[in-house]
């Protein structure tokens, strides 16, 4: 399976509706919501998409889910881009709530991966994907809302 890190800078754009997009999850298991794409050429339905928080702390993975959409042309501005729907069934709001920082991302093989993504949507270094999921899932196995959950 192919994954991709989607970045979010709370500096450069507020979720307004973070709280209510969190309490959805809980509720209907997944939100779908739409991202840009740098890696518009190889990404697929059904590949792993994991959120960074960027630019304010706490940094790291906040949430996840799968790509759920074919990546779409977008004009925005004058500038072309693709963009894709994410189905997110796990959302932390880094604010209120533990996430995985980049003190555990930056080590061992983990620390080949680039966390701090120039564009969203980046390619997740393909032998590095079964480890990230393993951490992913067991920070998630001690947080208290997807415990029992994943």
């Amino acid at each position: 399976m192919s994954a991709y890190l989607f970045g979010w800078n709370p500096i450069k754009f507020a979720w307004e509706d973070l709280e209510k997009d969190i309490r959805e999850v809980y509720k209907n298991g997944k939100i779908i919501d739409n991202w840009s794409v740098a890696s518009h050429k190889r990404i697929q339905p059904g590949d792993k998409a994991y959120l960074v928080r960027l630019g304010a702390e706490p940094k790291g993975i906040f949430g996840s889910g799968h790509i759920a959409s074919e990546p779409k042309l977008s004009v925005r501005n004058g500038r072309h881009h693709y963009r894709i729907d994410i189905a997110v069934d796990v959302l932390l709001n880094p604010d209120t709530e533990r996430i995985l920082t980049f003190d555990i991302l930056k080590t061992g093989n983990l620390s080949e991966q680039t966390w701090t993504p120039q564009a969203s949507g980046i390619s997740i270094r393909p032998h590095l994907v079964e480890e990230l999921e393993g951490v992913w899932l067991n920070f998630l196995g001690g947080h208290k809302h997807y415990g029992s959950v994943v």
